[in-house]
């Protein structure tokens, strides 16, 4: 495959077909579990975690691919599908536990009111709970084995977040009062990112196995001593010219095309500039092409400092 310039800027139409995109960036995203290549020490931390049963918090900048190991362990433990939690400033635990549409609950009543007055006693509160990823993971399986969950970007949340998980992440139950006040004591209730339904008994739901959980910090803040001490803590090294040869053959299948580019990222960042391995994928993807015009501005495009706008 050779570079096309798809877009001339001479505002003439011609229809044009994309080449095939690059492996980390098709859709459906697919997981990248057999590319990933862990770097020194994580493997210890990850075994540590799992037998320990506590999570595992990953600190390292961006792009680093904190948020595929997760990935990798789920598949090679055959723990199913992972789930997904992306923490933001605004998320709170109870969004992770469960979602609890009372808004929608009581224009349902209403409308029932106006239209089947027969039925207003009928209680569907089931039809507007549904469990969050952190309450689905909880949840006993039948396979017997733990379920998979990414807590990802943990350090981009409010400042008590870390705090508020302590007890669930201790105890490994929590309590779903809407439910512990309701006079059916069994209720059927969506898991999260699923159609599926679990039976909830008295409002409560404990773990028999604890989850794997995998929380990843981009080291923009730091976080209380009970929560430290609660986790495995590993933290992402500086990648090596070996190492980042590996993770491009993972992705590409050689690396022979891109050894000077390697050179270059790896100096950069010894140098203190904030670059993403995915950026010098991205690079090695576009560069390696035949007859790309103006090589160095394309790399000077694709290999742009994060820390500079």
């Amino acid at each position: 495959m050779t570079w096309a310039p798809f877009y001339r800027g001479d505002g003439i139409e011609r229809p044009v077909t994309p080449p095939p995109a690059p492996p980390w960036r098709t859709f459906p995203r697919a997981s990248q579990h057999h590319q990933f290549q862990p770097p020194p020490g994580l493997v210890e931390a990850v075994n540590a975690a799992v037998l320990l049963r506590r999570p595992l918090l990953l600190r390292g900048p961006a792009g680093f691919g904190k948020s595929t190991v997760v990935e990798q362990v789920a598949h090679e433990l055959a723990l199913g599908r992972v789930l997904r939690w992306q923490v933001t400033s605004r998320s709170t635990l109870k969004e992770a536990l469960y979602r609890y549409d009372a808004l929608g609950r009581i224009h349902a009543q209403n409308l029932r009111l106006a239209h089947a007055p027969s039925e207003a006693d009928r209680d569907d509160i089931a039809d507007f709970l549904q469990l969050g990823p952190l309450g689905t993971a909880l949840l006993p399986t039948e396979s017997g084995r733990p379920r998979a969950l990414l807590i990802d970007e943990v350090d981009k949340s409010d400042m008590d977040l870390p705090s508020d998980l302590l007890d669930v992440l201790e105890r490994g139950e929590f309590e779903i009062p809407e439910l512990a006040r309701h006079p059916v004591r069994e209720i059927g209730v969506r898991l999260w990112d699923s159609t599926e339904t679990t039976a909830v008994h008295n409002g409560r739901i404990s773990c028999r196995e604890f989850p794997f959980i995998v929380l990843t910090s981009n080291d923009e803040r730091d976080f209380p001593e009970a929560f430290l001490r609660r986790c495995i803590r590993f933290t992402m090294p500086r990648p090596t010219v070996r190492m980042l040869e590996r993770i491009i053959s993972a992705h590409l299948g050689g690396t022979d095309a891109a050894s000077a580019l390697v050179g270059e990222f790896v100096e950069r960042i010894e140098q203190g500039e904030r670059l993403a391995i995915d950026q010098l994928l991205n690079a090695v993807y576009v560069l390696r092409e035949t007859h790309v015009p103006d090589s160095a501005q394309i790399r000077d495009l694709l290999l742009r400092d994060l820390a500079n706008d």
